[in-house]
């Protein structure tokens, strides 16, 4: 492909310019995948040299430690206590503690027992009762949820102490170096003046970073993990244990050759239509947004207040009952079939199949959701029109521009460069949007030809797919996991590629 100079480039006209970046995109994409995997060699190798070095400081300071180093090694704190840090030494030995007890009382079970995920769930014990009847009663022993749960939050314990021991070294390694040279120790005074000074951001950031690590993090990594089990309603793990799977379920849900139990062209089905709704959803609302609040602010408008009240009207209905009241007016026996009936366009055997055909129901959602999201595009939109220097359409009308080049030259570039990381999140979250769909069609209508779990039907999104998947007796949170996983791995791909060809990204001095 030819190599164009800034120049050629900018003799092109705007499609040859389209497809000389798509062109030039594609092409780069092997030399990007190899640079990434280039990248995470090179992260891989210094991690490594890493871990090697802090070894290599960890053997060195035990060798060249005196004795009160040494002895912390095995006791956590013992040299900061010898040493006249009496709380900071005495905060590692109960943390040492606390995790010794925790280890010997249950974490070392729950450690032992995660690889099987358990042996024996509910027993079914038959005793006699009064009278000499029979009476049937329930022992439980292994519980596979908590056995994941709880062997998840020790590996965090462990890596918690492990930090902490290192932590514990380090401050030995430089009570050490601080004595050698002749000054004094902080006290324990100090330390706790410390925190509510320099340090004070550390104190701040404790819980909330607490909070994102049990309430983000380890949630995240539990329900990878089940992705990798036979859990669910079936094998509760309580009265029927789930086991570790492998990658069965990635193999059920992507290998075509899987026979009866391969849902991949179910998940290829749901994923190309998720696409085509997001990049819908997305650009009729910004692009009709963007033409509704220009007109709105066109100079002899009349109004303008009272037009941006009645679209705004339309955000402070809740969703729920806008969407849900619509759904009912588009039904076969809804307002609009009705309406067309009484005007003598339609009969009873013709009546419009809103939510019965597929393509109808698709291009309904799309319609509706056009409605739900110009007031929202109009009100963003609007602040940043009113942001575009007038004398930038004022030179344009003097060099003869006409409205369509002073848009596609002006205010679409403007308005592309501030809004770009805004359509990002846009299209992403139209990709999970799951109210606008589940309360208007519930993914209807119901895909018959598909085997797959959650009786998926044609207007479903990915993330309505999966909630689906986690509904009733038969419920496969093995299988709504992996769509969760490969949702997140189609978003992260999609993310990355575009924020890197982001006008506002590559040519940041521009607009300002």
């Amino acid at each position: 492909m030819k190599q164009y100079t800034d120049l050629e480039y900018l003799r092109l006209n705007r499609l040859q310019r389209l497809g000389y970046r798509l062109a030039s995109g594609f092409r780069a994409i092997p030399k990007k995948l190899a640079s990434f995997f280039a990248g995470i060699g090179r992260g891989i190798g210094k991690a490594g040299r890493a871990a090697a070095n802090e070894f290599s400081d960890i053997f060195t300071t035990f060798i060249n430690g005196d004795f009160k180093t040494k002895m912390s090694y095995l006791v956590m704190g013992f040299g900061n206590i010898a040493r006249g840090q009496v709380l900071r030494g005495l905060l590692f030995l109960l943390f040492e503690i606390v995790f010794i007890g925790y280890m010997v009382l249950a974490g070392g079970y729950w450690i032992g027992m995660l690889p099987s995920l358990g042996f024996q769930g509910r027993e079914e014990v038959m005793s006699k009762g009064k009278f000499g009847r029979s009476v049937t009663t329930y022992v439980y022993h292994d519980d596979s949820f908590k056995i994941l749960l709880y062997g998840v939050l020790t590996i965090f314990f462990i890596i918690a102490f492990i930090y902490t021991w290192r932590l514990n070294i380090k401050q030995n390694q430089i009570a050490e170096k601080i004595l050698k040279s002749g000054k004094r120790l902080k006290s324990g005074r100090d330390d706790l003046r410390s925190l509510v000074d320099d340090q004070f951001h550390k104190t701040l950031l404790a819980l909330p970073l607490t909070g994102i690590v049990v309430f983000t993090v380890l949630p995240i990594i539990f329900m990878i993990l089940v992705a990798f089990t036979n859990y669910s309603g079936a094998n509760d793990g309580r009265v029927n244990l789930f086991h570790w799977m492998g990658l069965d379920n990635f193999n059920a849900m992507l290998n075509w050759s899987s026979g009866a139990t391969s849902y991949a062209a179910t998940f290829g089905e749901v994923l190309a239509w998720t696409l085509i709704w997001a990049f819908f959803a997305t650009f009729t609302n910004y692009f009709l947004g963007m033409l509704v609040a220009m007109a709105i602010n066109k100079k002899g408008i009349k109004f303008k207040k009272g037009w941006r009240t009645i679209l705004v009207l339309t955000i402070a209905i809740p969703q729920f009952i806008s969407l849900l009241y619509v759904s009912k007016m588009f039904a076969k026996d809804g307002l609009i079939n009705l309406t067309l009936m009484d005007l003598g366009i339609i009969d009873m055997e013709h009546l419009l199949p809103f939510w019965e055909d597929p393509t109808w129901a698709r291009i309904t959602v799309i319609l509706i959701n056009i409605w739900i999201g110009i007031p929202y595009l109009m009100l963003i939109t609007t602040g940043i029109l009113m942001n575009i220097p007038a004398d930038l359409y004022e030179s344009a009308r003097i060099d003869g521009a006409n409205a369509w080049q002073q848009y596609s030259k002006i205010t679409l570039p403007y308005m592309l460069f501030v809004t770009g990381p805004y359509l990002l999140t846009s299209f992403t979250g139209n990709m999970n949007n799951f109210n606008v769909i589940y309360l208007l069609t519930g993914g209807a209508p119901t895909n018959y030809k598909s085997t797959a779990p959650g009786t998926v039907g044609y207007t479903d999104l990915l993330i309505t797919w999966l909630f689906k998947i986690t509904q009733g007796a038969e419920a496969k949170y093995y299988l709504a996991s992996v769509v969760g996983i490969l949702v997140f791995v189609v978003v992260a791909v999609i993310s990355l590629i575009v924020y890197n060809l982001l006008p506002s990204i590559k040519n940041e001095e521009d607009f300002q």
